[in-house]
């Protein structure tokens, strides 16, 4: 926890003894049965998780990028579903921070500190994928309202969630397309649906849902900043947040699939001796540690960027690059070194390797990761007069 400071260090203890005490012991029984956390969830509420990124006057447990991505890490080392329960909820309210109007900001930063709200993003549209700027999701300005209809998927926590950011286009013939994108603060009412809930591989227990609109109004003062076409801009700088967060998921799933294996291989014994000391695992142990702290430094390092205020979708797609491939081949060798056992649902490997590619796809493929970067390291190192 190097450049914590004394409170930020205590609160990474706290969470850490959160998931040891209360999350591991349950989280077989949740997830197998899929079933909703909310007694774990009420006790994150508890311990401020969802107000760290929310400072005063609206929230008292403010914290630093870093410190949030290790809170992260350590509830995504117990159960990756309840890091993501505060992923969504972390970026809407640093967008209302940043970029929210005052009478906003006041309205929902507070009870969103405590967890009494609970927000959700809605970006992805079925026709969309990773191709924002193609949406289909209008918002049609009506005197004092906006009327909003099109279709998202993807979208979690929806079903327990108070506020969606809704990404949508409040001037379709816009040129280019993203002039025209805006970000509403729609509060669910008549004409907005959850039409079903998404069957999932992994990520069990957290509902990732699809909802629908037809002609569902929300007021004029739900337009994030008050301001139209200025969307997509603020969205892109809240996805850094999200790319670190989910960055920072993966080294939680990172670590428990290294952390479980460290365990069985000293445990485990074949021909002798303590498989470990076979060099085939013991190869695998050291790529895994290796990797998982290469994978840290980057996220941490991304997280400082943020703080500084420097631009950094170039270090958070980086991070989160980075970081997902590598819980995704950690998570494999989990299995690799748990032999049969690490297909068996009766251990928490299998549970991590169908956990690990959420963070591959999700918060923007690493396919588009990739590009991000590519773009952002010839704008900063061009070679043009």
């Amino acid at each position: 926890m190097e450049g914590l400071n004394e409170e930020e260090s205590a609160i990474v203890e706290l969470v850490r003894d959160f998931v040891d005490r209360d999350v591991k012991p349950a989280v077989q029984e949740l997830e197998h049965a899929n079933t909703y956390p909310a007694r774990l969830i009420d006790q994150m509420k508890q311990l401020g998780i969802f107000g760290l990124a929310i400072p005063g006057p609206w929230g008292e447990a403010h914290v630093s990028t870093p410190c949030y991505a290790l809170v992260t890490e350590e509830l995504a080392r117990g159960w990756m579903s309840l890091a993501g329960a505060m992923g969504g909820h972390t970026v809407v309210a640093k967008l209302i921070l940043h970029y929210g109007t005052p009478e906003q900001q006041q309205r929902y930063l507070p009870p969103m500190a405590t967890g009494e709200i609970r927000a959700a993003m809605a970006l992805t549209e079925p026709s969309g994928g990773s191709d924002l700027q193609a949406m289909r999701t209008t918002a049609r300005r009506d005197g004092s309202r906006y009327v909003i209809s099109g279709t998202k998927t993807w979208i979690s926590n929806a079903r327990h969630s108070q506020l969606i950011a809704l990404l949508c286009k409040t001037d379709p013939d816009a040129r280019p397309p993203h002039a025209g994108i805006s970000i509403i603060l729609a509060e669910p009412g008549p004409g907005f649906t959850l039409s079903r809930d998404l069957p999932k591989l992994g990520y069990k227990g957290v509902e990732s849902c699809e909802i629908t609109m037809t002609d569902f109004a929300v007021p004029v003062t739900a337009l994030l900043g008050g301001r139209e076409g200025e969307g997509f801009a603020q969205m892109m700088r809240g996805l850094e947040t999200g790319r670190i967060q989910v960055a920072a998921r993966a080294l939680g799933v990172g670590r428990a699939a290294l952390e479980d294996s460290l365990r069985y291989a000293q445990e485990r014994e074949a021909f002798g001796k303590p498989i470990w000391q076979h060099q085939s695992i013991g190869n695998y142990l050291a790529d895994m540690v290796t990797k998982l702290t290469a994978a840290r430094q980057l996220v941490l390092h991304a997280a400082r960027c943020l703080d500084a205020g420097r631009r950094a979708d170039m270090e958070a797609g980086m991070a989160k690059l980075f970081a997902s491939e590598t819980a995704m081949q950690i998570a494999l060798d989990a299995v690799r070194i748990h032999g049969g056992y690490g297909y068996s649902t009766e251990f928490d490997v299998e549970r991590y390797f169908r956990d690990a590619p959420l963070m591959i796809v999700g918060e923007g493929t690493n396919e588009i990761q990739r590009g991000v970067i590519a773009r952002q390291l010839i704008r900063r190192n061009s070679v043009a007069p």
